[in-house]
């Protein structure tokens, strides 16, 4: 098994570049996420998953082992194979993945592709465990959802700029925390950024 391929990317395409090793160029399928990171000229190294099939063998890989540790624990789920694997992590995070799988809300694995409510709730079933963020958000997923916050000292004013990184939309979202701190009683030095962002997805996922 190739755990790991180092060499000059030679070639960039949409869903999968040419390395080159020693004068062999491997063609190695990617993620957009690890496209971006990629440059034609320069050395690389990709932690890699050879796909074995009746008809192709089939070279992915990744730019960070956060990424090819998820790519492994999605193929692992019935139904998602290699390609519908790539195509998530094209189009979110891990620490957003894990997120939502934490918070059960299956509304935004829907929005990935290749994934139905049906898929999303199995993926949810048979990661939580493995992938969820526990009861404390990661520090990973905190850096991230404070980038970009125009407005730091409000609470509300983060989480929005949070969720919208997931692909809610202001409209929604608005609304929902509204009402939760009417249900919690609570004011703005009460509740802290991570308890507001996953008590806003537990109500979308209740949806």
């Amino acid at each position: 098994m190739i755990g790991y391929v180092k060499g000059v990317v030679t070639h960039l395409f949409t869903d999968y570049c040419f390395v080159d090793v020693q004068g062999i160029g491997y063609r190695i399928f990617i993620p957009n996420s690890t496209r971006q990171k990629l440059t034609i000229g320069q050395s690389a190294t990709l932690f890699t998953y050879l796909n074995v099939r009746e008809d192709a063998l089939t070279l992915h890989g990744f730019y960070t082992q956060e990424e090819y540790d998820l790519f492994l624990s999605l193929i692992s789920v019935s139904g998602i194979g290699p390609k519908v694997a790539a195509g998530i992590l094209s189009a979110i995070t891990p620490p957003n993945f894990r997120l939502a799988i934490s918070a059960n809300n299956a509304a935004i694995l829907t929005k990935l592709p290749g994934i139905g409510k049906k898929t999303a709730e199995r993926i949810i079933l048979e990661l939580k465990d493995k992938v969820g963020i526990g009861t404390e958000l990661d520090a990973s997923v905190s850096g991230q959802m404070a980038a970009d916050i125009t407005m730091p000292g409000d609470i509300r004013q983060e989480a929005i700029q949070a969720l919208i990184a997931l692909g809610y939309n202001h409209a929604e979202i608005t609304p929902v925390i509204k009402k939760i701190y009417q249900n919690e009683g609570t004011t703005q030095t009460e509740i802290s950024l991570e308890q507001l962002i996953r008590l806003t997805l537990k109500e979308f996922g209740r949806r």
